[in-house]
């Protein structure tokens, strides 16, 4: 490869390029540019390299340059390219950024926009990511921002931010208390590093080492709340994945220019008296329901069902700024101590809410079953509809069973009673279908007025809960159903079979129980369902439940079908969430465009974007699931932090080579047990049974295990118990290990007495 041409020298500078030269060359160059780059771009050889180096040090010490010998830069000024971290959004809703390297005494890091044309590299870059990224300076009168970025790639994300918790001395400076359980570390923080963070601040800090054997400490660069503060626990869990937050004054504003929807090619339901039943607190209602026996004539015993779901489509369009919000954001986030949306509060509490007594605009299906349960036909129309009530699950439930309200008795005839015979023909075919029908109830945390745990409750799962769930799963299969038909693109919710090797640990833990696998043929639902089945007169139903649910895959979104395994369903897309899911909101845009129903399609320039798009919304929605299991973990954590050395019921509900996790049966708090407090035995992970097996005395513990545990120490910011094991191990079937049969390998063994009390946390979940 060619060398390119020595670029000419300064003659009134001795033979070197002017000062001028070298500031336009280092902000021109497309890479580093350090001294030996501008040598040879000047072509510099010999004793001249050392006054060029006097040169460049002089420059330095005049202020011109700042960087290193192998990386110089204009002083307060980026190289063309660079690497950003992405903080926020402005107010016009843009991602913003500052650059990663910065020396401090340049001044303040200036703020980089990033322009995002929303394909290929740009799809999916979010707050807390790292780009490389090519700048553009911007005038000084153009904003907060200093320059314009235009990304060239997306570099690998930080599994976390990093985060902690400032606990301040009272001698100036003060710590970082730890946030993440498997990272339990704290660091010091001296007072002139303590960025005027206040005690118990969520901060974000680095760490720096003055010297080269140094110990590393922590200096503090921002402040982001105090998570002490009320309803605010969330807080961490929100920083610590990057969640958006507030919206952009841009995306409000976006909202008050909405056009309200006229009937102009919609049908009318108004008189049709369909109802939401959502739970008692719900705020937004998204989803109505009406139900009537079937009049064709054609259907004996056959009903009628619509499922009538909020028009999202019409206010948010695509390409708005609603839109990019809502797709970065990807769904609703909702934490025990507050919900962050994916809609402003404009748009998912008001003008898409079916509220009671008053019209909403709705995308809506009516689907014909026959008495059976089977679905016949189902046809898509946009209307007008007004819901005839507002039910709790409790209310409908009390209804039916005889107990109606005085708001449930004119709705008896009307809505109530044949709602629930249509489902009663549906529920059967549910069952005929066979999906997976794993038990495990959700505990719920009831918050006090201060967003402090008042109460952990495990809400009745109703038939109400079920009837609305059915009905909603009909809706998404004709949604996707009429997209095939049509032959348009979109986004499914996959679920695919368990992997061969989830199935072989599960055949491996049923053996130690006794239990087979049945041969149905081609694995499907019905299979584990005749486990859960046999499971019920086990001494330990839960456990069953628990393992054949970490045996399947998860769910993900992919405009690639290959049908949702959980619910035994050949076609199915999410369409009765568009309040809260994006994934829901696109397949409300694509039935638009296939069936022609007016404005707010899918645009032909949104097709190819899919892919990326559908990896983003199940990336997002995975992120949710992590954020609400850690708030409830921190929250249930401060709650019992002024009960250690009590004693608990537990159950083991992990067991790992370093020790046991266990979940408390009051609060469904989960902790550690490290494996050296288990007791003198070297102890065994059998992981064929999921349990730790004691290699003298053939004792063990096994996922599943009712057992007795105290409470030693809490981590509230990182929702970090730690326990000790009062109960004895068990006598048992432990897949085939022998007790006193020798030394077993030291990599096989928890490490007994040298455990450190600690250890736990750091091997955490």
């Amino acid at each position: 490869m060619a060398r390119p041409p020595k670029k000419a020298r300064d003659p009134a500078n001795g033979g070197l390029p002017s000062k001028k030269q070298i500031l336009d060359f280092i902000n021109t160059s497309q890479g580093k540019a350090g001294k030996r780059e501008i040598a040879r771009a000047f072509g510099i050889s010999g004793g001249a390299k050392i006054a060029l180096k006097r040169l460049l040090a002089e420059m330095a010490e005049e202020g011109t340059l700042a960087g290193n010998k192998k990386d110089l830069r204009e002083k307060g000024k980026l190289p063309p390219v660079t690497t950003l971290e992405i903080t926020g959004r402005d107010r016009d809703g843009d991602l913003v950024g500052k650059p990663l390297h910065w020396e401090e005494d340049d001044g303040k890091r200036p703020i980089v926009r990033l322009i995002v044309e929303g394909s290929g590299t740009d799809a999916d870059i979010g707050i807390g990511d790292r780009v490389l990224v090519r700048l553009t300076k911007l005038p000084r009168d153009a904003g907060p921002a200093s320059y314009d970025a235009s990304p060239i790639k997306k570099l690998p994300r930080e599994k976390r931010r990093v985060l902690g918790i400032y606990r301040a001395s009272k001698r100036g400076g003060g710590t970082i208390e730890p946030i993440d359980r498997k990272e339990m570390k704290s660091w010091p923080i001296l007072p002139d590093d303590d960025g005027k963070a206040s005690d118990g601040d969520l901060v974000r800090f680095e760490l720096v080492r003055r010297g080269r054997f140094a110990t590393p400490r922590a200096v503090i660069l921002e402040s982001l709340g105090n998570p002490d503060d009320q309803r605010q626990v969330s807080l961490i869990a929100i920083h610590a994945h990057g969640i958006p937050e507030d919206f952009p004054e841009a995306v409000i504003a976006e909202c008050e220019t909405l056009e309200p929807p006229t009937m102009d090619g919609r049908t009318d339901l108004r008189t049709i008296p369909l109802i939401t039943i959502d739970p008692a607190d719900a705020r937004d209602h998204d989803d109505a329901v009406y139900a009537e026996p079937d009049n064709s004539g054609k259907n004996d015993g056959g009903w009628s069902v619509i499922v009538a779901i909020a028009d999202v489509a019409h206010y948010i369009r695509p390409g708005s700024k609603l839109d990019r919000e809502a797709e970065l954001r990807g769904n609703s986030v909702y934490f025990p101590d507050r919900v962050v949306p994916m809609l402003p509060e404009k748009i998912s509490n008001d003008l898409c809410s079916l509220r009671e007594g008053e019209e909403r605009p709705c995308l809506a299906v009516r689907m014909i079953f026959d008495k059976h349960g089977d679905k016949i036909s189902q046809l898509f129309m946009r209307a007008m509809m007004k819901s005839h009530a507002k039910l709790s699950y409790q209310e409908a439930q009390a209804a039916i069973d005889g107990n109606p309200s005085e708001k449930c008795l004119p709705l008896m005839e009307k809505a109530l009673k044949p709602l629930w015979a249509a489902y009663a023909a549906v529920n059967a075919a549910r069952e005929r279908r066979g999906p997976l029908d794993l038990d495990l109830p959700e505990r719920k945390i009831v918050l006090d007025d201060k967003g402090r745990v008042a109460n952990v409750v495990t809400p009745e799962r109703l038939d109400a809960h079920r009837l609305i769930e059915e009905f909603m799963i009909q809706a998404n299969v004709s949604a996707a159903e009429t997209l095939e038909a049509k032959k348009t693109e979109l986004v499914y919710r996959i679920h695919d079979a368990p992997s061969p090797e989830k199935l072989k640990g599960l055949k491996d833990f049923l053996d130690t129980l006794d239990m087979k696998v049945p041969h149905l043929g081609t694995l499907k639902p019905e299979a584990f369902n005749v486990i859960l089945a046999k499971a019920k007169d086990l001494p330990v139903p839960e456990l069953i439940n628990e393992v054949i649910l970490r045996s399947q895959s998860q769910a993900e979104y992919a405009p690639k079908n290959i049908g949702h395994f959980g619910l035994n369903l050949a076609k199915y897309a999410h369409f009765t969430s568009p309040i809260r899911r994006y994934a829901d909101l696109l397949v409300h845009r694509a039935l638009v465009r296939a069936l022609k129903l007016g404005d707010g399609a899918m645009r032909d320039e949104d097709i190819p974007r899919l892919a990326a798009v559908a990896k983003a919304i199940s990336d997002t929605e995975r992120r949710a699931m992590a954020a609400e299991r850690e708030t409830t973990d921190r929250l249930i954590a401060n709650h019992l932090a002024d009960r250690i050395g009590a004693s608990f019921a537990a159950r083991i509900s992990g067991v790992t080579r370093s020790g046991l996790f266990v979940r408390l049966k009051d609060t469904g708090a989960d902790g550690y047990i490290p494996i050296g407090s288990l007791g003198n035995d070297y102890f065994h992970h059998v992981e064929a049974a999921h349990a730790l097996v004691g290699a003298k005395s053939g004792e063990g513990y096994r996922l599943g295990d009712v057992v007795e545990v105290r409470l030693l120490e809490v981590v509230p910011s990182a929702g970090a118990l730690r326990f000790e094991m009062l109960s004895p191990g068990s006598k048992g079937h432990f897949g085939g290990f022998k007790a006193g049969g020798g030394k077993i390998p030291r990599q096989r063994l928890g490490a007994g007495k040298g455990r450190g009390s600690k250890g736990g946390f750091r091997r955490g979940r």
